[in-house]
């Protein structure tokens, strides 16, 4: 755009003069150099669209004496739901060929492109160029770090040479949006000096440690990648998605619809079941459906309102341009994909807040009806639930799983199928961890008339709930390893470690030219 790029150059003037004016008054000498004429190369042009190598000047590549010693950058922080068909032409032209590029950040481009210039100059060991992004925390996280970073790891050889770990960027714009970024700082040689920056509080500053490596993840571990897992690496019950209505909303009932239809149809009512959302769950709302699985036409055709509801369905899904909605047409009285264990199952919201501790998990009847914007474990145990309810599980969860804007978008192949469960737990150990689970669940019914959303707010939350909590932790804690963890990173390191360990043999690590320091 022009007007940034004018802007930008105006403020390098005014600080020439600026700093010209400082050595008049350090020397005593009037220095003054107007009119200002000369300016940093300023180019107004689409990053993405050129060639980084003819920044400096028009001579060739290989016959520069110039060259850049560091690369920063503010990249846009668009998302693959908002970019233009411009800035996806730009990812396809920069990503040509890499499988589910679609799918990344539009900061991603940027570190390719950053990669490119490296590959091509980094060839001297006295011009070593580094780089650095402000970037979206989206591409350190979820299905995102296995789609870039293997790229950038195999093909170009990156290594992370700093970095800070998530926290909420902040300017003077008016109306200035919370987003939440990472700062990576990356080339191609491996340097033996590197710093992870942590934030206990995302608004907060920053503490920072030495480390001996960094991976895409931004922990102080090898480099791996979380693939898409259909299984868990664990002996765990699976864990799958909730039964998706696709029916245009037509059986879904409110608890006013629900009411109407059971006061002229009595009989109705054992076909009306609770329906169960992340919103439902965490906030306590109520919504009902029509469950008809295995009943009989002659039950229903004399209820009118379910009838009128059904015809309403088969038109929608008549209506669709996908032809699986339009097969769906032919059941019209069933959910779209029905997923409803015959079992007690454990639930996990698919979306959660970020300022919650803990995700809230719960326990739920296999006649309550649960989404597909809910996780579902059948056949959980105390124990299970214990283990995912607890900081060590959140941990991992606030590290690997992808997000919806800043909301926590937990996800089955991801998250909790490359989970690292503790190594053979004592009988002692398990029993410890379901006394204090089952202590919460006990606790939280105490408080009738509170939702999940009360009781986890962060500023709100119940101080024997929060007593329950820390006990579970630490009986979680001592599952994985007598010695206390001393910090969020320290979890999230021995778990990348534990993860390794499960995962022997999956993955190498990327060799690396060291930079003598």
């Amino acid at each position: 755009e022009e007007f940034p790029a004018q802007i930008a150059q105006v403020a390098m003037w005014l600080i020439d003069h600026q700093m010209n004016s400082l050595v008049s008054i350090t020397f005593g000498e009037n220095y003054i150099r107007l009119p200002l004429r000369k300016s940093a190369t300023i180019k107004q042009m689409n990053a993405l669209r050129f060639d980084w190598h003819t920044m400096i000047d028009p001579i060739p590549w290989e016959k520069r004496e110039q060259k850049f010693d560091f690369i920063f950058g503010n990249p846009p922080f668009i998302g693959k739901g908002n970019q233009s068909p411009e800035q996806k032409e730009d990812l396809d032209l920069v990503f040509s060929g890499v499988k589910n590029a679609g799918l990344l950040d539009y900061v991603s481009a940027w570190y390719v492109k950053a990669a490119q210039y490296l590959k091509n100059h980094n060839d001297n060991p006295d011009q070593y160029t580094s780089c650095a992004f402000v970037s979206t925390n989206s591409i350190t996280q979820g299905e995102q770090v296995s789609i870039l970073w293997a790229h950038l790891l195999v093909h170009y050889k990156l290594d992370v040479q700093f970095a800070h770990r998530t926290f909420q960027w902040k300017n003077e714009a008016r109306g200035n949006a919370g987003v939440q970024v990472v700062i990576i700082g990356f080339s191609n040689f491996a340097s033996n000096k590197k710093i992870i920056f942590e934030y206990a509080d995302v608004r907060g500053e920053p503490t920072f440690k030495q480390v001996q490596k960094i991976n895409p993840y931004l922990v102080d571990a090898n480099n791996v990648l979380l693939a898409n897992r259909s299984t868990p690496i664990c002996d765990v019950p699976n864990i799958i998605y909730g039964s998706m209505a696709n029916d245009g909303g037509h059986l879904i009932l409110s608890e006013e619809e629900k009411l109407l239809i059971e006061k002229d149809y009595p009989e109705a009512k054992k076909f009306i079941r609770l329906f169960i959302g992340s919103n439902e769950f965490i906030k306590g709302l109520t919504r009902y459906c029509l469950w008809l699985r295995e009943t009989k036409p002659i039950d229903t055709r004399q209820i009118k309102p379910i009838v009128e509801r059904i015809k309403l369905v088969q038109r929608y899904r008549e209506a669709s341009k996908r032809e699986t909605t339009r097969l769906l047409a032919n059941t019209p009285m069933l959910f779209g994909e029905d997923r409803q264990p015959s079992t007690n199952f454990l639930l996990i919201p698919g979306v959660s807040s970020e300022n919650r501790k803990y995700i809230p998990i719960g326990f739920f009847e296999p006649k309550v009806i649960a989404s597909d914007l809910c996780r579902m474990i059948p056949n959980a145990t105390l124990f299970h639930f214990g283990i995912l309810q607890s900081i060590m599980h959140m941990t991992w969860v606030k590290s690997v799983s992808g997000r919806l804007e800043s909301r926590i978008r937990y996800s089955n192949s991801i998250v909790y199928n490359n989970y690292p469960w503790p190594e053979e737990p004592t009988l002692k150990n398990r029993n410890n961890i379901e006394d204090k689970a089952a202590m919460i669940l006990k606790i939280r019914s105490k408080y009738v008339g509170n939702s999940l959303a009360d009781l986890y707010d962060p500023l709100a939350t119940p101080a024997d709930l929060v007593k329950a909590h820390n006990e579970l932790d630490k009986a979680v804690d001592l599952c994985y390893r007598p010695q206390p963890f001393k910090s969020e990173a320290n979890r999230l390191e021995f778990l990348f470690a534990l993860y390794e360990k499960y995962t022997a043999g999956l993955f190498a690590t990327v060799g690396k030219k060291v930079k003598k320091e």
